[in-house]
């Protein structure tokens, strides 16, 4: 199965890398105690805006995206160091970030699962690409900050909303649907789930060990 790449305006891509550097700094700006200086708000915002594009590019043997211009480095890091600076001003506007930040993941899921399908890669792997494309600048940036990795724990369906928008994409390319209309349903299906996760609070259950194994009918101790 092969597609070709789902390419936005150069505009909205780098839009997109500022909203996660953005929302890389905002986070990072929560933990007082990691007392980040300028340099550090950088990083957390590269790796947070383009995190995500590195990996799929570097899963699919591609050179990356981010180092083929000068634009990309430089507004994560612009993005970062304005959300450190302005944190208060952007706390108050955090339902438009949220907002953004599922088109983003939405955006960053089409071209990753689009670009994966373009290469020839099948179904399921293409979906895996894609998703890692949405959520790797999150991953990148809780390992940078030595945190437990957020994708993992019970949260508003992050990662959950990018398989959904991948796996419908991969499934409409399948039926002949041409694929700016599937990847357009995958942005619109990731952003719709992550937002409605957020405002009603849906979340996967969480994961219990259980306290006392059951015993089986019929077996007996030997002495």
């Amino acid at each position: 199965m092969h597609a070709s790449p789902f390419l936005i305006p150069l505009l909205a891509d780098l839009l997109a890398v500022g909203i996660g550097a953005l929302q890389g700094a905002l986070f990072a700006a929560q933990f007082r105690d990691r007392r980040l200086d300028l340099l550090g708000v950088a990083i957390i915002g590269i790796a947070s805006g383009l995190g995500g594009g590195l990996i799929r590019d570097l899963l699919l043997n591609q050179v990356p995206a981010a180092l083929q211009l000068n634009w990309y480095i430089v507004v994560a890091v612009a993005a970062a160091l304005f959300g450190m600076l302005l944190e208060r001003v952007f706390r108050r506007l955090n339902w438009l970030i949220t907002g953004l930040d599922a088109l983003t993941i939405g955006l960053y899921g089409a071209i990753g699962t689009t670009k994966a399908l373009a290469v020839g890669l099948p179904a399921i792997p293409a979906v895996f690409v894609g998703v890692l494309a949405a959520v790797g600048g999150s991953i990148l940036r809780d390992l940078l900050l030595n945190l437990p990795i957020a994708l993992m724990h019970v949260g508003s369906l992050y990662a959950v909303a990018a398989v959904i928008g991948a796996s419908t994409l991969v499934t409409l390319v399948a039926l002949g649907v041409p694929v700016f209309v599937a990847a357009t349903v995958c942005v619109v299906l990731t952003f719709g789930v992550r937002v409605l996760a957020v405002l009603f609070k849906w979340t996967l259950p969480e994961q219990r060990g259980l306290q006392r194994m059951p015993r089986l009918p019929g077996l007996r101790r030997r002495g």
